[in-house]
Formats: structure tokens, C-alpha cells, sequence
């Protein structure tokens, strides 16, 4: 009886350091104090997939989807970024980006928009 109280200790307590790793490594990463309007949607809604300086996320990797470089962003004219925010990567040939149409309004995807294009000077972070 004392021994099955032992092994059910252990085991309880592995599936907590297991649960507890885990979630600490799936945490969300979130945005720094004082962050413009763009900056708090891209953590929100772009980080997960394309990391938090826009390069791509270990995340993604997991589900063998590769996210675009968006420090490259700054090349593609805004209206391009608006529309594959908006109408998602399928309309374009890219269908790995989902549609953010209807979860994000037009003066946001603009704001996000404007975000993007800082992303270019940052360093990339480890």
C-alpha cells in the first residue's frame, strides 16, 4: 500500500512538472509595455505563427508550416499586405495565411499594416 502511494506520488507529480514545462514553453509571448495599437495585433494575432521579430516561429515549425519572412515586408506594396491580412493567403496562392477579415476591422489591419514595416530594422532575437 505504502509502495502504490509512492508510485502514485511520483507519477502525479511528473505529469505537473511535465504540465507545468509545457505551458510555460506554449506561453504566448506578449507585448511590451507602452506598444503602439499594431504592435499589440501582431502579438495578438501574427507572433504564434511568425515569431515575435517576424522571421518565423519554432511554433510553426512543429506543424511543418514555414510563415513568411515578414522583415521582408516592407518590399510589398501596403495595399498587398492589407489584402493577404484581410482575404487570407488562399486568394493569392498562399494558403497557409488565414483570413483575419472578419476578427480585425480595416483601420486595424492599417495599423498592423504599419507595424509590419518596423519589423525590418529589428535584429532578429534567440
Amino acid at each position: 500500500m505504502r509502495r502504490a502511494l509512492l508510485v502514485l506520488a511520483l507519477a502525479l507529480g511528473g505529469v505537473g512538472v511535465f504540465a507545468g514545462g509545457l505551458a510555460w514553453v506554449l506561453n504566448d509571448p506578449r507585448p511590451p509595455a507602452g506598444a503602439s495599437r499594431g504592435e499589440r495585433l501582431y502579438y495578438t494575432f501574427c507572433a504564434g505563427c511568425h515569431g515575435v521579430d517576424g522571421r518565423g516561429s519554432w511554433r510553426a515549425a512543429l506543424f511543418l508550416i514555414r510563415p513568411g519572412d515578414l522583415t521582408r515586408a516592407a518590399d510589398q506594396p501596403d495595399q498587398y499586405l492589407f489584402d493577404i491580412i484581410k482575404h487570407g493567403g488562399a486568394a493569392i496562392g498562399r494558403p497557409g495565411m488565414p483570413a483575419f477579415g472578419a476578427q480585425l476591422s480595416d483601420d486595424d489591419i492599417k495599423a498592423l499594416v504599419a507595424y509590419l514595416h518596423t519589423l525590418r530594422a529589428r535584429p532578429p532575437s534567440r
